[in-house]
């Protein structure tokens, strides 16, 4: 009996190991599923490994049972044969007794039972005749050649049909030699009509060769299999990879001028199927590369032509800035038209130095230049300063600015120019399209994230429109006046500074229910956000008739890499799903 102390152990040392053996085959099973998901060649050879196993298999099944089936019947004709022609022997030598108790009857039937057992040239080795009677004349001992017990061979139903004066047959399993080897025997009865009754006649054929031979059918048909199944799956996998090879070298080659070489090409030989594909692939490489060395050539030629334009213009300007100004200084001594000309005069070039200011922002965005300068800034004293320079503008057209901030500091990792610069276009835009109305900005912020929303209650947005928004120079109505002066870049340059920041500006609106902008920041430069603290749409938001909480209202606004941001209507803190531009 184990020792208590030790019985635990020896369980937890079992434990042990089995989680050892299932972590294993965890293991093993999961490789296997990835090479199976990866590998079509694996699949190709293990699809066709099974599907010849099975009809090999099957096919080997019906060979080995036709082969069984046949030797089987030839045995069962050439016993019937001597069962017929015993049988009537029998019958000739019993035809001279009447009465089963004649002295000389029993030695006719030992010597009937010994011609039968050993008689003729063709009588095969092994085979057993028994001559029995129990009928109302008496009963005769069972007499067989060689001389073994039979009865255990010769089942109650089969001696019924042949004592009903019928020829049956059966097989039986059984020891009747002296070895007490198991031998499966055929035996066969038969009734033999006498004067003095019936006497069954039985003859008990060994299947001893009929067995081997079957068998050495079924191994021969099974190694054939096998070898056939081996060569299908070799042939398949040769033949798969000539097909994956170039496939393989394809998909390479793709990944490479994903990734910007553009020179790669695939290596073409041959005339057939699968070289006209690689010559088709390389052609369409050439033609992409020489597509898009054109449009960065375009691109750099349109990004240069932006920058020198806006360099150049600085100069002109810079004079006609001088002289407007002097005249602008002077307008009261002018006469009124003229003095309403230079005030109209002064605000354009106002207009075009923000308008070159934008060119050359941008110019530096899409040349990859800007920087972003972050560091730990308090947004709460940013909102108040962007509301302070705007509230001059606001009481002009009529629009009153609501805050909802937290009297907290709310510190992130930004840079506080830019971030400025984003929350003055995005209010500036909601006071020229409040129509009037309240414009609330609200601050949010949790362990990763902070977040600004511009909510404004004008027209809104028809569907379709919150992707355009970001466009440069869009406008919902192109015959609609900008009344803050706006260049049109200012949603487009926002958003680029987001995107630097690692952060999302997305846009919700609705015909008649307004629209708002929503910026999130990652509360710490450089990391990646998943959730936004404000959400997208706001409470007030009125559902289509029928939608379910918050649905059937989607915000989508572009995100980082030019994906577009799409945002469901939900409650509380946001996840952002993005789709492909």
């Amino acid at each position: 009996m184990p020792d208590l102390d030790t019985t635990p152990r020896m369980r937890g040392a079992g434990w042990e190991l089995w989680r050892g053996l299932s972590g294993r085959a965890a293991r093993l099973l999961a490789g296997l599923h990835q090479t199976w998901r990866r590998s079509l060649q694996v699949r190709v050879v293990t699809i066709t490994l099974v599907a010849s196993s099975l009809l090999v298999g099957g096919f080997a099944y019906l060979i080995a049972d036709k082969i069984t089936n046949i030797l089987l019947d030839n045995a069962k004709t050439d016993v019937q044969l001597r069962l017929t022609s015993g049988a009537e022997y029998a019958a000739k030598q019993f035809s001279l007794y009447s009465q089963p108790q004649e002295a000389q009857l029993q030695e006719t039937i030992d010597g009937t039972v010994n011609y039968l057992a050993a008689g003729g040239p063709q009588q095969t080795s092994g085979v057993v005749v028994a001559i029995t009677a129990e009928n109302d004349a008496g009963v005769i001992e069972p007499r067989t050649s060689p001389a073994v017990d039979v009865r255990p061979l010769i089942s109650p139903e089969l001696r019924a049909a042949v004592a009903g004066g019928h020829v049956a047959n059966q097989i039986r399993t059984g020891r009747v030699t002296a070895d007490g080897e198991t031998t499966k025997y055929l035996v066969y009865g038969s009734p033999v009509p006498t004067r003095f009754g019936q006497v069954e006649l039985y003859y008990l054929v060994p299947l001893t060769l009929q067995d081997t031979t079957a068998g050495q059918a079924r191994a021969t048909v099974v190694a054939t299999g096998i070898a056939l199944v081996l060569l299908l799956g070799l042939l398949a996998a040769l033949v798969t990879r000539l097909v994956v090879i170039p496939v393989r070298v394809a998909a390479r080659t793709a990944q490479r001028l994903s990734a910007g070489l553009l020179d790669q090409r695939m290596a073409v030989n041959g005339e057939d199927d699968l070289a006209l594909l690689g010559a088709s692939f390389n052609q369409m490489a050439t033609n992409l590369q020489r597509q898009i060395l054109r449009l960065e050539e375009m691109s750099r030629l349109q990004r240069r032509f932006t920058s020198d334009v806006s360099h150049e213009l600085r100069t002109p300007l810079t004079t006609v800035r001088m002289a407007a100004d002097l005249i602008f200084a002077e307008r009261d001594e002018f006469d009124p038209a003229v003095a309403r000309s230079a005030e109209l005069l002064q605000a354009e070039l106002d207009r075009f130095e923000e308008l070159l200011t934008d060119l050359l922002e941008i110019s530096r965005f899409d040349a990859g230049f800007a920087v972003l300068d972050a560091e730990p800034t308090d947004l709460v004293p940013v909102v108040h300063r962007v509301v302070d320079r705007l509230s001059g503008l606001a009481e002009r057209v009529g629009v009153a600015i609501e805050l909802d901030v937290p009297t907290a500091p709310a510190i992130a990792e930004i840079d506080p120019r830019r971030v400025e610069r984003v929350l003055r276009n995005l209010v500036g835009n909601a006071v020229e399209h409040g129509e009037g109305r309240p414009v609330r900005i609200t601050l949010g912020m949790d362990e990763t994230a902070v977040a600004l929303t511009v909510r404004d209650h004008g027209v809104g947005l028809k569907p379709g429109e919150e992707k355009l928004v970001f466009n440069r120079f869009w406008r919902a109505d192109p015959s609609r006046a900008r009344q803050t002066g706006g260049t049109g870049l200012g949603l487009s340059i926002s958003l680029e500074d987001a995107r630097l920041h690692g952060g999302w500006l997305e846009a919700w609106g609705a015909p008649g229910q307004g629209a708002q902008f929503r910026l999130t920041l990652p509360a710490r430069a450089g990391d990646r956000l998943t959730t936004s603290p404000l959400r997208l749409v706001p409470a007030d938001a009125t559902l289509p008739f029928g939608a379910g909480p918050a649905s059937g209202l989607l915000a989508i606004g572009p995100g980082p890499g030019g994906a577009l941001a799409v945002g469901p209507a939900t409650a509380g803190p946001q996840r952002r799903a993005e789709v492909g531009s």
